[in-house]
């Protein structure tokens, strides 16, 4: 009786703590789904419709036509296509360049700060990390007088005779500009004749355009600060056990880095890569607030493009398929990245030298073993 008792008591106390529980995170929850939940559904709704930004989305006017704006970006034929194709170009550059040399960049600082020799650590920490709490609109105007034809950039390149380019108004693109110096202006008939999205492959192979090499600058400048907190904060729980283990096994400075401090890094490398991979693929207010897509929509972005399409042209559906497509490249890419960062099981082929050290410490043992059995006996 009384274990029935005991027992009642305690489902009850569980249920006053999930009642209470879902008490605490009832305003959290009801705000998710007013602010996140229901205009991402209603965005959805407007992807697969015609609406054109009048009136109320759900209305009796607007009609369901379902792949059709997915269909005009991705096989239209036209501008829409050759703009989406474009500003994926551009973007897609963007991220392979910009996450990981801010990654190595901001891993290199936190690496530099965490040293116990460095004096005036906190100076540097708060140096490092002033860029990246400035506005990003302030910025971007300070890009614009930096990198201008008569600024402080190419003022100091002219200083070793470098003539610099007019950056923010040069579409060339950096890699046919390299292969330009060898005297290749124009590429096979294989790249110049296919196309993906309305762009050939001799285009999607040239690299991003000087213009946007200098958004990729300020973005390596203003992220890296953010992401060396995260590696320091790493660094700083890593026990030291390991680390002077590997020290008397004569391990240098960069075997250690790369065999023990980084692989311990992994989830914080992780969280990193993750974080820049979203943040480069939804790069907007620079380019919203510096070149708006020009010269010659080499600066275009899908996060700029979806806001024109939907704002400027009124094509409201076409804009919300621009951000469902980027939604769902950015859920790819994160999900390969997992992949590749994953823990792997040692290899049987680095599992050979120590199973041999384990057998060879062992046999004497055994042997001697045997020995003093066939002694006694």
């Amino acid at each position: 009786m009384s274990q029935a008792t005991s027992r009642s008591r305690r489902s009850g106390i569980r249920r006053g703590e999930a009642a209470s529980g879902w008490l605490f995170t009832a305003p959290v929850i009801l705000l998710l789904g007013v602010f996140l939940v229901i205009p991402v559904l209603m965005a959805l709704w407007v992807s697969f419709s015609d609406w054109g930004g009048r009136g109320s989305p759900f209305s009796s006017d607007v009609n369901f036509v379902g792949l059709k704006n997915y269909s005009t970006l991705l096989a239209g034929g036209g501008l829409a296509e050759s703009d989406f194709g474009t500003a994926l170009k551009n973007n897609a550059w963007y991220v392979v360049l910009v996450v990981p040399i801010q990654t190595a960049v901001a891993l290199f600082l936190a690496v530099l700060v965490n040293r116990a020799i460095l004096r005036g650590r906190g100076f540097f920490r708060t140096a490092f990390y002033f860029p990246s709490v400035t506005s990003s609109v302030a910025i971007t105007v300070l890009w614009l007088f930096l990198f201008s034809t008569s600024g402080a950039v190419n003022k100091v390149l002219s200083w070793f005779g470098i003539n610099g380019p007019n950056w923010f108004n040069d579409p060339s693109g950096i890699i046919h500009n390299f292969l330009g110096l060898f005297g290749v202006t124009t590429g096979p008939a294989a790249l110049t004749q296919n196309t993906l999205l309305g762009v050939s492959w001799w285009d999607w192979l040239g690299g991003p355009s000087v213009a946007m090499t200098a958004y990729m600058i300020m973005a390596v400048f203003t992220t890296s600060g953010t992401f060396m907190l995260l590696f320091i904060a790493a660094l700083q729980n890593l026990g030291g056990d390991i680390t002077e283990a590997a020290m008397m096994d004569g391990a240098n400075g960069w075997q250690r880095f790369w065999r023990i401090t980084l692989p311990q890094l992994r989830p914080t490398l992780f969280t990193v890569l993750t974080l820049g991979l979203i943040g480069c693929w939804q790069v907007f207010d620079q380019i919203y607030t510096g070149s708006k897509g020009a010269p010659s929509k080499t600066t275009l972005t899908p996060a700029y493009l979806s806001y024109q399409t939907s704002f400027t042209n009124q094509e409201w559906g076409q804009g919300a398929a621009i951000a469902f497509i980027l939604f769902i490249i950015i859920v790819l890419f994160t999900i390969f990245q997992r992949w590749v960062l994953r823990e792997r099981p040692v290899s049987k082929r680095r599992m050979r030298p120590y199973d041999a050290m384990v057998i060879a410490a062992t046999a004497p043992s055994n042997s001697s073993g045997s020995g003093l059995k066939g002694g006694q006996a």
